[in-house]
């Protein structure tokens, strides 16, 4: 079995006519094309040697015909027949031998052979045909036993990444190293779920993808080669090597052995419950939270897995408390433009693309409203500011992330609008941007380390909800269903451990800032 680490090479394309004409036994024949000599480029199948005037019926295309015209001498009708018929076969080229048949080229097969189309060239010094012969079929035959050979080989890697548990991306970038050019995996509708290959060109495939895959057809002579996804009588996608510079057979070769691959590993799930479409939404969202890749970079890949992007308003959103298919459930339930993938476990970023006139505010809200009734409890909506440029994004994101973050843990203390903005977390805002500080992790262990030494969680969740409602012994009390005289016993306990005196502000607030820190610590 072949390492991942090794390199491949796809085989050069098949012998064009070009190439044979180069071949040093060729040349030792001193050819000249007197036909059709911008249509070099045309592949040989095989190479053939005959004399008969009829023998184009015999030929399937693709044959490069090699003969001295013995037969044809004389008879300018003949002549005429024979490229006509070479013609209808299809003939990559014919090779004509001079001699005592035809001591020069003959007018009338190179008018014809140019009129038709059809490369005619001949020799001037005599050229033994068997060995000329001999040396194209080796030739041709050694390429196409490498194609098939690098067809298995990459069968043979495919399966054992599959066998492996690999994702997706793993198996795409096999793919794509071994075809030497980008390559994108899309469904019916054209939305790209997943790409590989160098990013520059990739980017380059999907600045415009929709149109470019419409267009581009079915013809692979643009080095476009396409194969089908699917099982069971039903397509669902299709994977596309784009420009692919080898011989179109060997691409035909490795986009089968890529979609064979690619459905085994649908129909086994990969390692993740998420669908192809998940994982895609999560790799982009993800790339633009980190802000490792520039906005404008990701651009093309947003707009083919199909999202708006031209002249939009972006709203940021980060969820708590659903799951991503739900909450794509709710975008195609509301018909909102939108992608969303998981960050963290419980936590999901969705981005919404919304037209410049439509309302972004009243819209966020209008969704989180929803999603507070799709969960057994409500979600918590965190978003930033919209933004009406792509670039804006990543920080967006990064904001309504830190606010989500800043709330988690702490909602059933918290009176929460349906949807939660940066100025309304306030200090914990600020704590939870600080929590890595020496100072602060020193600071809160100090405050708080008459609870900590021995930890009672009972006495941490009486004193967090405490804090958190403003020191509302009601709400604490029915918050924690005990009674008002149970709850003073807990606070005495808690105000002896800590050595403080919650009545007062300043005391207070010091224990809540430490508590706050300690639980973004712990997060």
């Amino acid at each position: 079995m072949t390492t991942a680490s090794q390199s491949w090479e796809a085989p050069a394309p098949a012998l064009s006519v070009r190439q044979v004409l180069a071949l040093e036994r060729v040349l030792a024949g001193e050819p000249e094309v007197v036909a059709g000599a911008g249509l070099l480029d045309r592949p040989v199948r095989w190479v053939h040697v005959a004399e008969a005037a009829d023998v184009g019926v015999m030929l399937s295309g693709g044959e490069m015909v090699l003969t001295t015209g013995v037969l044809l001498a004389g008879d300018e009708d003949k002549q005429a027949e024979y490229v006509r018929s070479m013609h209808r076969a299809e003939a990559s080229a014919v090779v004509l031998g001079l001699g005592r048949a035809f001591p020069s080229p003959p007018d009338v097969m190179r008018r014809v052979a140019e009129r038709c189309g059809l490369p005619l060239v001949v020799l001037h010094r005599p050229s033994p045909f068997a060995q000329l012969t001999e040396e194209v079929q080796s030739r041709l035959v050694r390429r196409k036993f490498a194609a098939v050979s690098l067809s298995e080989a990459v069968r043979t890697e495919l399966t054992a990444l599959i066998t492996a548990g690999a994702p997706l991306q793993r198996l795409l970038d096999e793919v794509a190293r071994h075809s030497g050019c980008p390559v994108v995996v899309a469904n019916l509708a054209h939305r790209v779920l997943g790409t590989a290959g160098e990013r520059p060109a990739v980017d380059d495939v999907l600045r415009d993808w929709e149109r470019v895959a419409r267009q581009a057809g079915g013809g692979e002579g643009d080095g476009w080669i396409r194969a089908e996804l699917g099982g069971r009588g039903e397509r669902w996608g299709r994977i596309v090597l784009c420009g692919y510079r080898g011989d179109t057979a060997t691409g035909r070769l490795l986009a089968d052995r890529a979609a064979e691959a690619l459905v085994l590993h649908r129909m086994l799930g990969g390692t993740t419950d998420c669908s192809w479409e998940e994982q895609s939404a999560q790799s982009l969202l993800t790339d633009l939270v980190s802000g490792v890749v520039p906005a404008r970079q990701l651009l093309p890949r947003a707009r083919a897995a199909g999202l708006p992007v031209n002249r939009r308003t972006f709203v940021p959103l980060v969820v708590r408390g659903l799951t991503p298919s739900g909450l794509d459930r709710v975008l195609r339930l509301l018909g909102l433009s939108g992608i969303v993938a998981e960050l963290t476990d419980g936590t999901s970023a969705v981005l919404l693309s919304l037209a410049r006139d439509q309302d972004a505010d009243a819209l966020t809200a209008h969704f989180a409203a929803r999603l507070r009734t799709e969960g057994p409890a409500p979600a918590v909506v965190a978003a930033a500011g919209a933004r009406t440029a792509f670039d804006d994004v990543p920080a967006g994101l990064r904001e309504a992330r830190h606010v989500a973050d800043a709330v988690a843990g702490s909602t059933a203390a918290l009176d929460l609008p349906a949807v939660v903005r940066l100025r309304d977390v306030h200090l914990r805002g600020l704590v939870r941007l600080l929590r890595d500080d020496p100072e602060v992790q020193s600071f809160a262990e100090r405050e708080l380390d008459g609870l900590l030494a021995e930890p009672d969680e009972d006495l941490l969740s009486v004193l967090r909800t405490y804090l958190a409602t403003g020191r509302n012994k009601s709400r604490t009390a029915q918050l924690h269903h005990v009674s008002r005289p149970a709850l003073y016993r807990r606070l005495e306990a808690i105000q002896a451990r800590l050595g403080v005196d919650l009545d007062d502000f300043e005391q207070a607030a010091s224990v809540h800032i430490a508590l706050l820190a300690h639980d973004a610590q712990q997060q």
